[in-house]
């Protein structure tokens, strides 16, 4: 079993009870957005930026609720990559590295300044998110 222990007495995470379609909603938006992400590529590489890590945020939300778990209290977005460390262990970690880099990253071109996207890095971003949503599925179909 996993320990999310911590997480649980620092008030980042809550049990609970979660249904199927709740994990195919959270996984039908992932999907969505990876597309999406994908056809605004040309035209606004911060927003498929954004709309990769919304994937992956989403692909991580369906992964916490097929668990039994969902985030409470603050910083909901880093207590799921958090939660998916534990949860999915080294295989994952770079896939999470590069996840917890995008919510920082998406965070300030959202909220502080235009241009610190490049075409370069939201191709990269997008091709990230699809790959980890893939797997994601894969991971809920098998278990």
């Amino acid at each position: 079993m996993t320990d999310y222990s911590k997480l649980l007495e620092e008030g980042r995470i809550k049990s609970g009870r979660f249904s199927k379609k709740q994990v195919e909603d959270c996984l039908a938006i992932a999907k969505r957005d990876v597309s999406t992400a994908r056809s605004v590529l040309e035209t606004s590489p911060e927003w498929a930026f954004n709309i990769a890590y919304n994937a992956m945020q989403q692909a991580g939300r369906a992964f916490m609720f097929s668990k039994g778990y969902r985030t409470d209290g603050e910083a909901h977005h880093a207590t799921v990559v958090q939660f998916l460390e534990i949860a999915l262990g080294r295989e994952y970690e770079d896939a999470l590295a590069v996840m917890d880099r995008m919510r920082r990253k998406r965070n300030r071109a959202t909220y502080d300044t235009v241009g610190t996207i490049s075409d370069k890095e939201a191709k990269e971003a997008v091709s990230i998110a699809e790959e980890f949503v893939e797997k994601v599925v894969s991971l809920l179909k098998s278990s």
